[in-house]
């Protein structure tokens, strides 16, 4: 569940209970050891505590950014810009090199099926052999071929150059 989705839902009960939430200074109840390791703690957290925290540190935040310790500033920035929610990756490590083996494993299985089929197929037919060619080229120039532009044209007045 999104903060987003979260906050409407806990955005009654937060209104309710404003009265008891606030913030006295910057070493509150979230500057302890909940703010120090935020980045490992976030997704194990409830909807609800997160929208908790995600309240308490808008509060911080209208206060002077100069008092605020690191550890607030650090968790202000995780909480609005950190890899949860609409922002959590979509590939974890590793993808690229699964990516590859999958795509040099496709390659390969073509590759191997194309060697197969080759393999299988009969030899090509004796008119495909050079010799054979030049045989019927010279058959060819004996007979007159196509005298215009073809093998018995005379290469100065051919059109080709």
């Amino acid at each position: 569940m999104s903060i987003l989705r979260a906050r409407s839902v806990v955005a009654p009960l937060s209104k309710r209970f404003a009265s008891t939430i606030s913030v006295q200074s910057t070493s509150s109840n979230l500057s302890g050891g909940s703010l120090g390791n935020i980045e490992a703690s976030w997704k194990g957290l409830s909807a609800e505590n997160q929208y908790e925290i995600y309240q308490q540190l808008e509060q911080i935040q209208k206060k002077d950014w100069k008092e605020l310790t690191l550890d607030e500033k650090k968790a202000a920035y995780f909480v609005a810009f950190g890899p949860h929610g609409p922002r959590t990756p979509v590939n974890e490590k590793g993808h690229g090199i699964k990516v590859f083996a999958g795509v040099l494993a496709a390659v390969g299985a073509a590759y191997g099926t194309f060697l197969f089929a080759r393999s299988q197929a009969p030899p090509p037919p004796a008119t495909m052999t050079p010799e054979y060619q030049d045989k019927m080229t010279e058959y060819m120039r004996s007979q007159n071929m196509n005298p215009i532009s073809g093998v018995s044209a005379d290469p100065k007045k051919t059109m080709r150059q």
